[in-house]
């Protein structure tokens, strides 16, 4: 009789353990293999007991345990180093902390009115009485074509 009441201890006890892990996959914006460790460190240390960003997919997979934490808090982590996710958008400071590779087009509702508006331009030798100078170069894309927000100004 103790037999059974340890063996079913021990199978309710592994069943309940695996009913806690969870793999999700979700959208994150990034660019580059920087990017790559960075978004899959900071899943980690939001809890993930396992992460793999694609940086062709922009997917990134997550394992974690669902009694420590979820894709929330994991997402909020990711966004709060500077990188988009479908539930939180990285705010502009830590947008703009990114390296120049890890840069990625935002979508438009995180967007700004005006490239101008933008901290790393607002103070820059393109503006001229807090507009952007016809020819500024905060306002031109690498091919030197002039940016839409740019065009509003």
């Amino acid at each position: 009789m103790k037999s059974i009441i340890l063996s079913f201890l021990f199978i309710s006890i592994a069943c309940f353990g695996f009913a806690q892990t969870k793999t999700e996959t979700l959208k994150v914006a990034g660019e580059c293999g920087m990017c790559k460790k960075k978004i899959e460190s900071t899943a980690k240390k939001a809890g993930a007991t396992a992460a793999t960003w694609n940086v062709d997919s922009k997917e990134l997979t997550v394992t974690y345990n669902s009694t420590s934490t979820n894709t929330a808090k994991i997402q909020k982590a990711i966004a709060g180093v500077g990188y988009d996710t479908p539930e939180f958008k990285a705010t502009d400071e830590a947008y703009n902390g990114l390296d120049g590779c890890c840069q990625y087009e935002r979508s438009a509702s995180t967007e700004k009115k005006s490239c101008c508006e933008d901290a790393k331009t607002k103070d820059a030798s393109c503006m001229k009485e807090g507009k952007c100078e016809k020819d500024a170069a905060c306002c031109l894309d690498k091919d030197g074509t002039k940016k839409d927000c740019c065009k509003k100004a």
